[in-house]
């Protein structure tokens, strides 16, 4: 039987604010410490029902066997998991860069098992759907959770935090970083100080964008450990940090980019780097003026994912 007709759901992007190594467990995943914001950038996810049990995509993605698709694994997953007879054709349509520290392939399973929950007609509470997209990937979980947190443990640990609305430059500078690369390697510092949500009030936690060059705040200095990593390895993320870092320290607001709030950050393990804007077509005026081989836009923050409800 052909697929019934497909419904459409999104998968936003994330950024990290801050990213801090804290440990590294025995079984080699690492512990860290996040404030991680959802962003209007996303893929756009279609489900169709099938009645054959089968659970397949339609279309390619770019550099992503169907077999290792987070999209098709947590359909899969969720299937055995239920014990559901009905089957899915899913498609998706990439606007999240692969190897972007975008989370966009963890943001792609947890909108499969947010629909498929519906559609299958699963109906498992939220808090069920996280502890099995964790098997998934460690941000998963965020994504299915719905809102901005601060993230601990491997990233399934989640206090929702509430965060300004605002809007950002955000650039990818055609290059893929991998993970497991960065989070390897021997340089990377892996034990940060270990810090509290208590530590910040509220308006300090909304502070956090605006954050001046170095990241300090009440003492603390907020960074991602991650950063110096991947921009000794990929010059693309070091010379786009250096880019979108253009007025730091000059005079007048933003210098180089009016309107800029504290310094640019690398997002994840990279590749993708973004800076805080006043307004967002402040944020559209610096994408205007990109090298011709990168990408980015002008995003804002989103209070809950698209799917919250």
């Amino acid at each position: 039987m052909s697929p019934a007709a497909p419904a459409r759901f999104s998968a936003p992007a994330k950024i990290n604010l801050f990213l801090h190594v804290v440990g590294r467990r025995p079984d080699g995943y690492h512990l860290i410490q996040s404030v991680m914001q959802l962003i209007d950038l996303a893929d756009e996810i279609t489900v169709g029902l099938r009645d054959d049990g089968r659970v397949v995509r339609a279309g390619d993605v770019a550099g992503v066997p169907e077999d290792v698709d987070l999209a098709i694994r947590a359909a899969r997953l969720l299937q055995a998991e239920s014990g559901t007879p009905v089957g899915a054709e899913i498609g998706v349509h990439k606007r999240i860069p692969v190897g972007g520290g975008l989370g966009g392939g963890s943001s792609d399973a947890a909108t499969v098992l947010l629909a498929l929950n519906r559609l299958w007609h699963i109906d498992w509470p939220r808090e069920r759907l996280m502890g099995l997209g964790l098997r998934l990937g460690a941000d998963v979980p965020f994504f299915v959770g719905g809102t901005n947190a601060f993230a601990e443990g491997i990233g399934e640990r989640l206090t929702p935090v509430v965060l300004p609305a605002t809007c950002y430059a955000l650039i990818h500078p055609d290059v893929s970083v991998p993970t497991a690369a960065i989070f390897g390697a021997a340089e990377l510092t892996r034990d940060s100080e270990v810090i509290k949500i208590s530590d910040f009030s509220k308006n300090e936690l909304g502070d956090l964008v605006g954050l001046p060059a170095g990241g300090e705040r009440g003492g603390l200095v907020l960074r991602n450990d991650l950063e110096p990593v991947a921009a000794a390895r990929f010059n693309a993320v070091r010379e786009a940090l250096d880019w979108l870092s253009r007025g730091i320290g000059n005079d007048g607001p933003g210098g180089d980019w009016p309107g800029a709030q504290g310094p640019a950050r690398m997002s994840g393990s990279g590749a993708c780097v973004f800076r805080a804007f006043d307004r967002a077509e402040q944020a559209s005026a610096c994408i205007a003026a990109l090298p011709a081989t990168w990408s980015g836009w002008s995003v804002r923050g989103l209070a809950a994912h698209p799917h919250a409800g």
